[in-house]
């Protein structure tokens, strides 16, 4: 079947052609398919999201609860992230398909320990053109995932996803250096040898510019773990609510507010608005204990935060463009100042009493020293500590920086767990 009329048959090209398979779905229904079914996407079961999900620490929450035994994960967070994105695309006459996979496409590339474990990987990169999460979650897109193997192009072309959903997963669309307005940003979407690719999904885009799908995606993101994390810390009892109304904690999450997620001129008489206003709603957990009924509480404050997000975003967007059908590159995500101020006070509410608290950052530390040791063993020792799929492409490696980007991509595929794993048999016992 034919992508909807809306898109352009340009939109539902594959970088690797490939004959319909006449199975009554569209080729954007047959790329979330791919996403959902795919290696990669299963792993993020066992990447950290906030609180890593195999340790001790995550077995009993602060407040001495068991409920916190399964935090949020990577995986658990793209689910929802797809969820909220497939709705909110839809209420914009984007194909749901197309947005729903790049929100489960868009954490692929993350390592393990998350953001942490970023940082690690892009020292040891640093030889080879670096590491960012988006830019490896479009190379296992496009090339590591196996699923298609190209015989014009000699190599393998991952899921081989249609241009209109890699596009939709492209957050950074530009390569390290080639920020429209800030060359020395660490964000980026592309690797050198990954350009034919990014050019291709790029052809008739704007530079710079993010496809209104990719836009819907972003938003969903930033709405879905704001939210998730905020919900996850009051359940794990490290934020008591009543903290929120008080001048010294208020004016620490707003630092971070203006060191992290918003612009550093924002004031503190804007931000104490933005968390004001949220605190002032009928349905904001108050006093939570834990009950079955505090729960029941704050998992309607979950749903009236994300309508609450996603809603201003929609006003604001038909205000500017009207009715009509939005796709790719026919209109720009308007969010509101104040909603963006609103999610990014939750975002350093979870920064603040869950990710800064001091046994994180010890855990935090362990995970460096292992991906640090990890790598050194790996750059040492292989092709030994390679799985068989990296063991190939490290033999077929024309260069030592090509060689190093097949250990980054080993050790970037590898779960919190796993990670652990390979350290202790390379190196001995685990920091971690």
């Amino acid at each position: 079947m034919q992508p909807s009329a809306v898109y352009a048959p340009a939109d539902a090209e594959r970088w690797d052609p490939e004959p319909d398979k006449r199975s009554g779905r569209t080729a954007f229904q047959r790329d979330r398919a791919r996403v959902q079914h795919s290696a990669a996407l299963r792993r993020l079961a066992g990447k950290t999201q906030v609180v890593t999900p195999d340790t001790a620490g995550a077995q009993e929450s602060a407040a001495g609860h068991a409920w916190d035994a399964s935090p949020r994960t990577r995986l658990t967070h793209s689910l929802e992230c797809a969820q909220v994105g497939r709705d909110l695309g839809a209420a914009f006459g984007c194909d749901s398909d197309i947005v729903e996979a790049a929100c489960l496409a868009h954490d692929l590339g993350h390592p393990p320990f998350g953001h942490n474990g970023e940082r690690v990987l892009d020292e040891i990169a640093a030889p080879c053109g670096g590491f960012e999460g988006n830019a490896q979650s479009l190379r296992l897109l496009t090339r590591l995932e196996p699923k298609r193997f190209s015989e014009p192009l000699h190599r393998p072309v991952g899921l081989n996803l249609t241009r209109a959903t890699l596009d939709a997963a492209t957050k950074y669309p530009w390569p390290r250096g080639g920020h429209p307005t800030d060359p020395d940003s660490p964000k980026f979407g592309a690797y050198e040898d990954d350009l034919p690719v990014f050019d291709w999904l790029r052809t008739g885009a704007p530079d710079g510019r993010r496809c209104f799908e990719a836009q819907v995606m972003d938003w969903s993101d930033d709405v879905a773990y704001s939210v998730h994390d905020v919900e996850d810390g009051l359940h794990a009892g490290h934020l008591d609510p009543g903290l929120l109304l008080a001048e010294p904690e208020r004016a620490e999450i707003f630092r971070v507010v203006r060191a992290r997620y918003a612009a550093s001129g924002t004031g503190d008489a804007e931000l104490a608005a933005a968390l004001d206003r949220l605190l002032d709603q009928d349905w904001w957990p108050h006093g939570y204990d834990g009950s079955a009924t505090a729960q029941a509480r704050l998992k309607d404050a979950t749903s009236q935060l994300i309508g609450r997000f996603c809603a201003a975003a929609e006003q604001a967007t038909r205000e500017r463009y009207g009715p009509g059908p939005l796709h790719r590159y026919t209109a720009e995500l308007i969010v509101p100042p104040a909603t963006r101020l609103e999610c990014a006070v939750l975002k350093a509410v979870a920064d603040v009493y869950v990710m800064q608290r001091p046994d994180q950052e010890l855990r935090r530390g362990r995970q460096r020293e292992l991906l640090a040791g990890l790598g050194d063993a790996l750059i040492r020792r292989a092709p030994h500590g390679l799985d068989p799929q990296h063991r190939a492409l490290y033999a077929r490696a024309g260069s030592d920086a090509a060689a190093l980007r097949v250990i980054v991509d080993q050790i970037a595929a590898l779960t919190d767990a796993s990670a652990r794993s390979l350290h202790a048999r390379l190196t001995g016992p685990s920091p971690g």
